[in-house]
């Protein structure tokens, strides 16, 4: 495949770490990995998010919260920056509330990690806002061909290209909602402390 100039992840223009926390683009093919990336970080926090709340006897919640997160991974991975915003801001609250609120109940673990996946998304937020803008005018900006060899490369290149178009409309109507919704628990759970 690199004969015909075609490979799995392409000359990256910066570290694995670096771009995880702070990406920058000067390659289309930056733009592609960063696109990736979001996705995965997204599907991961979607598939972390289902298992607590699984465990936590919320099994329709955490299938609604697995949507969102997912979906939001998928505009995540086509430069759009309305989804990488909501599910940074979505789990920000999330995680707020839990430091501020749950501090004594949480353990310590899981506190640094909500901040490490805080600080992820708000990346892919970054990292969206640029690829989103990124201009294509040179042979360096242009994008790698999506591959379909693998099932990862399915399921991050694939399918986020096949079913963002059909999922984007109502991305943009369910996804303010679930925002609202959080936040609504978040002062009932407020509330109801404060009167104990």
């Amino acid at each position: 495949m690199q004969t015909l100039g075609i490979s799995d992840s392409g000359d990256r223009s910066e570290s694995r770490l670096k771009t995880l926390f702070w990406p920058s683009v000067q390659t289309g093919t930056d733009v592609d990995y960063l696109g990736t990336q979001g996705f995965w970080v997204c599907a991961f926090v979607a598939v972390v998010s289902l298992v607590m709340l699984l465990l936590q006897g919320k099994p329709i919640f955490g299938v609604v919260v697995f949507l969102f997160f997912y979906v939001g991974g998928v505009g995540v991975r086509e430069r759009n920056p309305f989804a990488a915003t909501i599910v940074f801001i979505f789990y920000a609250l999330d995680s707020l509330f839990s430091v501020l609120f749950l501090f004594f109940a949480s353990p310590w673990g899981i506190l640094v990690f909500r901040v490490i996946v805080t600080a992820l998304l708000l990346s892919n937020v970054r990292a969206t806002w640029i690829a989103a803008n990124w201009t294509q005018g040179s042979e360096e900006a242009i994008l790698p061909p999506r591959l379909g060899d693998t099932w990862s490369d399915k399921f991050a290149d694939q399918v986020p290209a096949k079913i963002w178009p059909k999922l984007r409309i109502p991305y943009y109507i369910f996804a303010p909602w679930m925002l609202v919704l959080n936040l609504a628990g978040m002062v009932f759970m407020i509330i109801r402390s404060v009167r104990r």
